[in-house]
């Protein structure tokens, strides 16, 4: 039976199912474990996180204060038995929306925290053990609670990750963008939920292949190709192992690879056969990897990526690559753009009031072939003129501090 009970009356031999907060509160990757040192009690009482969940069929109980009393003064009358403790029910948080400038701070110390917990859990995986989902659920609610206060910092600053890091930071950055899909297509907060917890676990399959393969810079042979493609079936046998997974993040883990045409892998569905999860994981998992730096190319701009992937008849399912693309906007967050003034400029934020009308920071002149003063500049404001005249490609014009001008803040 599960309860809730608060980190003071946890004693030695009690099975903590899960910890109530932040999983950076706590130094415990996994939940599910029984309490069996002091030590581990000393540092459960010690941290920031003030109540957990118990599973008192796998450890001991939680010993009431009557019953104590009972076992030295027998009460006079009988007492009412007081009724288990019922599961609390998720709802949706309240968070206030904050500056790109203010979030983004935060987002970098999310992604920075997240990568040693998503590393973690892919070890676990590797090693044959069952995947914690009680910490999973944790580490996607706080990546939830970025992209509401602002949608944009987190996802961007995902574009950044190192190369070496891509195959556990890919996870951080496509629950990001599954949240921010989901609110979108207007989704609920239990199915936003699951759709950032299916982002965070979609590519746990990774874990099982041999890591020469799954690091080599170079193209892969046909051979290395047809290994990879198992990943989505290691990974959701992986998940299974695991037990208390909803379908959703399941059939993401196994399909998001599949694509609306029937050429997609493993099972080769098309259109409705493929889930609404499992066609919102393909896109954000297409974003996410072709935008990143790999240790064999360069990342594509944001706008551009969104432009090459539009054109891919038959990859995605129409209105969810719609909704993606409003999710993000038209212009996403450091992409190049050229201004009607003839001026350059990195896209740094989203206004809300046009898809077209980003807040963009120039910083060189066409007209004169020089750097300008950087300047930030709302294009959605009432009498301006100024409005985006077409995308730009980095790599024509060889700027190498692009992504420290928009990402300076953090």
């Amino acid at each position: 039976m599960l309860k809730k009970i608060t980190v003071d009356r946890l004693t030695l031999g009690m099975h903590v199912k899960e910890f109530c907060g932040s999983w950076m509160d706590h130094p415990f990757w996994r939940g599910g474990f029984v309490v069996g040192n002091l030590k581990d009690l000393a540092t459960i009482q010690a941290s920031n996180i003030k109540e957990v969940w118990i599973d008192s069929s796998k450890g001991k109980d939680v010993v009431e204060r009557r019953q104590v009393e009972a076992a030295v003064v027998p009460p006079p009358v009988p007492e009412r038995r007081a009724q288990p403790e019922p599961i609390a029910e998720a709802k949706p948080r309240s968070v206030a929306p904050t500056s790109m400038a203010t979030e983004l701070a935060q987002a970098s110390r999310i992604f920075s925290e997240s990568r040693q917990a998503v590393m973690s859990m892919f070890e676990e995986a590797r090693m044959g053990n069952a995947v914690d989902t009680g910490s999973a659920k944790a580490l996607v609610q706080d990546i939830a609670d970025s992209v509401s206060r602002n949608a944009g910092a987190l996802i961007s600053l995902a574009r950044l990750k190192n190369a070496d890091d891509y195959t556990y930071m890919h996870s951080v950055a496509v629950c990001a963008m599954m949240v921010a899909l989901s609110r979108q297509l207007g989704l609920d907060e239990e199915q936003t939920r699951s759709a950032g917890l299916a982002g965070l676990m979609h590519d746990l399959g990774k874990a099982a292949m041999p890591l020469d393969v799954l690091n080599k810079p170079g193209k892969l042979t046909d051979s290395e190709y047809s290994v990879v493609k198992t990943h989505p079936e290691k990974g959701y046998n992986l998940l299974q192992q695991g037990g208390e997974l909803n379908a959703a993040v399941l059939d993401v883990c196994l399909h998001h690879h599949e694509k609306v045409d029937g050429s997609g892998y493993p099972k080769g569905l098309k259109g409705d056969e493929i889930s609404l999860f499992a066609k919102m994981g393909a896109v954000c998992d297409v974003y996410d990897a072709i935008t990143s730096n790999r240790p064999y190319k360069a990342g594509w701009d944001p706008a551009e990526s969104l432009r090459k992937m539009a054109e891919w008849k038959g990859h995605f399912d129409l209105k969810v690559f719609q909704a993606f693309v409003k999710s993000l906007g038209i212009y996403p967050i450091g992409s190049l753009v050229r201004l009607s003034s003839g001026r350059l400029g990195v896209v740094v934020a989203q206004t809300g009031k046009s898809l077209t009308m980003p807040a963009v920071k120039v910083f060189f002149s066409t007209k004169s072939n020089l750097r300008i003063e950087p300047e930030v500049i709302e294009l959605s404001r009432p009498g301006l003129k100024e409005k985006i005249l077409q995308r730009e490609d980095p790599t024509k014009w060889g700027f190498s501090d692009l992504n420290s001008l928009w990402a300076e803040q953090a």
